[in-house]
């Protein structure tokens, strides 16, 4: 069984998916206490270390399993990306990528793969990290991991394409220690996307898992908060949107007689309602009274809908109260597609 190292592991969505695809969790570290609790809560693997990552010292922690830093075979992780998302395009008054202040999560995890040296990485972010604008952290992961001595393959990919039920993209890239065989080859997609349905691609492969595929069962109304409401002061007009769309159905370009916004001038997910009939969109870490997705029935969605949007099992307890639980979730990568990769990892390098 490989022995997997995990940094940033936040409320263990990788851990999980490597867990379940048979690897031995033999140590998870994360900054944040919600996470670090919620890891040892549910028993993820042996060790959990709740502290900065600059303070870890990965030969220490590991001797007292009774491990050397020889024994892990995968260090996985994904730092944490808010100078690598789409917002940073937004918010002018932050810095991007390496000239952010928390740009020390991408060095450290760096440090922790040279101190390691284990057989394959696992690294994770946000598609953004590969935008124009954040070319000196690609590089620097391209360089560093050539340095290092790892071959890498890495792709963009939209979660939905692996039977979760959310269009999440995330980048993924994945290192091989050279001499240990030839680079990743990437598991082939298991799902598409039905309104494509004429893509010869889509031959031999299941319809993407919609909200309604998951969500139905667990479907109950509750008496309506009326201090706390979705779409906040729009409540109303959260109402009038029908489920799939978002703020943009009030506007000119719509054809709304009576704009009540103009076109893009929003996020996207402000007033985003849920579709039964297709996959949620990403679920943010942040919950907010005005940002979607809500549900198809004007309501915020819960913690037992967002974990199975993002594939936690129903037993999975999370640590925290209601908005850490949230962030925990969203800032999570989906455990079936970590599962998949997982699974494919551990036939081409440890069969």
């Amino acid at each position: 069984m490989p022995n997997v190292l995990s940094v940033f592991s936040g409320g263990g969505g990788i851990d999980i998916g490597f867990k379940k695809a048979g690897y031995e969790i033999c140590f998870s570290t994360d900054f944040w206490k919600p996470a670090c609790d919620t890891l040892e809560h549910n028993k993820v693997g042996k060790m959990v270390v709740c502290d900065d990552i600059r303070n870890i010292n990965y030969a220490v922690s590991l001797e007292k399993i009774g491990m050397k830093l020889s024994d892990i075979d995968v260090l996985v992780g994904g730092p944490p990306c808010p100078a690598y998302s789409k917002s940073r395009f937004y918010r002018t008054d932050k810095k991007r990528a390496l000239e952010d202040e928390n740009s020390f999560t991408l060095y450290e995890y760096f440090r922790a793969l040279e101190e390691i040296r284990p057989k394959v990485f696992f690294f994770e972010n946000v598609f953004g990290f590969v935008y124009k604008p954040h070319k000196a952290a690609f590089d620097l992961l391209k360089e560093k991991a050539d340095d290092l001595g790892y071959d890498i393959s890495y792709k963009v990919i939209n979660t939905a394409n692996y039977g979760v039920p959310q269009t999440r993209e995330r980048f993924i890239c994945i290192g091989i220690k050279r001499g240990e065989g030839l680079p990743f080859k990437f598991p082939e997609e298991t799902h598409f996307n039905p309104e494509k349905s004429q893509d010869l691609l889509s031959i031999g492969k299941k319809k993407w898992v919609t909200c309604g595929d998951v969500l139905s069962d667990i479907d109950f109304d509750l008496p309506e908060d009326e201090q706390m409401q979705a779409g906040s002061k729009h409540k109303d007009l959260l109402k009038e949107i029908p489920p799939g769309d978002n703020y943009l159905y009030f506007t000119a370009e719509r054809g709304y007689p009576e704009p009540k916004f103009k076109w893009r001038s929003r996020y996207w997910s402000f007033l985003l309602k849920l579709s039964p009939e297709r996959p949620s969109w990403t679920i943010q870490a942040s919950f907010s009274n005005n940002m979607g997705p809500f549900h198809w029935k004007n309501r915020f969605l819960r913690i037992s809908e967002i974990k199975r949007i993002q594939t936690f099992d129903d037993e999975y307890e999370l640590c925290g109260d209601f908005k850490e639980q949230w962030r925990q979730v969203g800032n999570a990568v989906p455990p079936l597609l970590v599962s998949q990769l997982a699974t494919s990892i551990k036939e081409q390098y440890f069969s």
